[in-house]
């Protein structure tokens, strides 16, 4: 066993420990795959032990892969502390936003008004689960989601503040019988699938979300697809499939579509701020405070009459 580990081989385990793919993690870390391959087979080397299961079609964690990896995120985390302690606060934050147009924006430019002295740089993930990975892998700093669809053992690592219950929304084609009414009630879309990202691992907490609220209503997930990128890729492949798709009342407006609110009963969806637990930043204050104080103003955080949200989430928005 050596006394010392580089952190980059620790950074390199991680990353495909997260996904489970050598190409994706090369990629995530802007490296070689043979390079990351050999960091991999080093590391495997100093502590004597096989960390994955490769084969043609997968890769997998061996147990020893299992037990390594909350302690490698740990350690990772003291060294991005260390590090931005020797730099202070002079870095920018990086906020992932999700999605151009939804409340995290809101957020974000009100935190710029608190700390205009400060560097926030958005960036888009696309996804809490896939977010919570960059986080922790030290890509992105902060993001907004539904924090009960992560596993605990991440979520364990992470700080949260609920911001929002966000009341939901249907898309539909402009087109579509449901399209004429002002909101749609959750039965009118029995027998309908609805997209909800099925297949897409970094949005894993949504297509969970929405198989819970689906559940004994005679909704259907909509299958796998390729995750469609930019308005115009979504609006050509939503014209194509002509499913539902399952968003929220502050969607942005998309060509050939039309928004309607959910209804009888409302459901809820819960976005947090996420951050990495131990991360000090003014910045981060920023958008606390941004958060709290957007939520106090708007009640972003009552729950109206009749409301429907899982009590995973319920317990988890609470502190649980």
């Amino acid at each position: 066993m050596p006394r010392d580990l580089d952190p980059r081989l620790l950074r390199a385990f991680t990353a495909v420990a997260d996904e489970l793919h050598f190409t994706r993690a090369a990629a995530r870390l802007f490296v070689a795959q043979q390079a990351l391959s050999r960091d991999i087979r080093r590391l495997e080397r100093e502590l004597g032990t096989e960390l994955f299961v490769r084969t043609t079609r997968q890769v997998t964690l061996t147990p020893d892969g299992e037990r390594l990896l909350p302690y490698a995120r740990r350690v990772l985390a003291a060294q991005d502390d260390l590090l931005a302690a020797a730099d202070g606060s002079a870095r920018p934050l990086l906020v992932d936003l999700n999605s151009p147009g939804l409340i995290s924006g809101r957020v974000l430019d009100r935190a710029r008004e608190l700390a205009p002295d400060c560097e926030l740089m958005a960036r888009y993930e696309s996804g809490l689960s896939g977010a919570a990975a960059e986080i922790l892998a030290g890509r992105i700093d902060v993001s907004f989601g539904r924090v009960a669809g992560l596993a605990p053992e991440v979520r364990a690592l992470l700080g949260h503040q609920p911001v929002r219950l966000e009341p939901m929304a249907v898309l539909l084609p402009e087109d579509h019988p449901l399209a004429a009414r002002e909101t749609v009630p959750l039965g009118a879309l029995a027998g309908e699938r609805v997209y909800a990202g099925a297949g897409n691992p970094r949005t894993r907490e949504w297509t969970e979300y929405a198989a819970l609220l689906f559940a004994g209503r005679g909704i259907e997930l909509s299958p796998p697809s390729p995750m469609a990128v930019g308005a115009e890729e979504f609006r050509r492949i939503m014209a194509r499939s002509r499913h539902p798709v399952l968003a929220v009342v502050d969607f942005p407006p998309m060509p050939g579509a039309v928004l309607r609110p959910l209804s009888d009963p409302v459901p809820l969806s819960p976005v947090s701020l996420v951050w990495r637990k131990g991360l000090r930043h003014p910045a981060l204050d920023a958008l606390r405070a941004a958060a709290g104080e957007l939520a106090a103003a708007e009640g972003w955080l009552a729950e109206p009459p009749g409301a429907w949200l899982p009590d995973t989430d319920r317990a988890v928005m609470a502190g649980g």
